[in-house]
């Protein structure tokens, strides 16, 4: 397409909002647009990119044998009453109520509808193992939204749900996903630091959270300087 036929609103001036470089050039190369505090519109160019970063994590979820779907953003109050976590999720969740005065909630995450997919549909231990994932849009209030599009409100979130016969096989699972993660990270050019964390109201035993090194950021990272060398698997 001509570039004058092409939607690319740029900025001359950097927004008061903007705090860090990478959320400076966006809002100025054209490819986000503010609409609220922590919720962007993806132009044409930042929407263009966005895919094709979500063609990269899906390719390498397809490659680590997780089967893709797609759920809805709005889910049932109740699916959440049932697990314990309407109330315990807190301000981050936003609950709201149909025509019918039925309670629902614009999604923060999807463990409560796939589980309840899982029990309805999967009869036989062997239909396992079942690796199930999506990527959607996700919303969480967060108290203080920042650094752009890092922390924002409304983002587009991948979801991986595995269900498993024991902890071994469950364990075989974590691993491949782990790879998968390390291997997303590489075919973008970003050097991933993988780092034990809290696994939070969801519970268990395996959670991981992946770091990358840049000078803005909310934690400080202690490594070995050897690891920065190790290959991808």
């Amino acid at each position: 397409m001509r570039l004058s036929r092409y939607f690319m609103p740029i900025l001359k001036e950097t927004p008061k909002e903007a705090e860090i470089v990478s959320h400076r050039l966006m809002l100025r190369a054209g490819m986000i647009r503010q609409q609220a505090s922590g919720i962007y519109t993806w132009l044409p160019l930042g929407k263009r990119v966005l895919d094709k970063i979500s063609q990269i994590v899906r390719e390498e979820q397809n490659r680590s044998g997780a089967v893709e779907m797609m759920m809805p953003t709005i889910q049932s109050a109740d699916l959440w009453r049932e697990s314990g976590r309407y109330d315990d999720y807190g301000k981050e969740m936003l609950r709201i109520e149909d025509r019918h005065e039925r309670d629902l909630l614009f999604g923060p995450t999807n463990e409560e509808m796939i589980t309840d997919i899982f029990r309805s549909t999967v009869r036989s231990y062997k239909d396992l193992p079942l690796n199930l994932y999506h990527i959607q849009w996700k919303f969480r209030d967060e108290v203080r939204p920042r650094f752009g599009v890092m922390r924002s409100r409304e983002f587009l979130m991948k979801d991986a749900y595995s269900f498993d016969l024991d902890y071994e096989s469950s364990k075989v699972a974590y691993d491949r996903m782990f790879v998968a993660y390390l291997r997303t990270f590489a075919r973008m050019g970003l050097k991933a630091i993988p780092m034990r964390a809290d696994t939070g109201p969801i519970g268990g035993k395996l959670s991981h959270e992946f770091i990358i090194l840049a000078s803005t950021g909310e934690s400080e990272v202690f490594c070995h300087r050897d690891y920065l060398d190790m290959a991808v698997p």
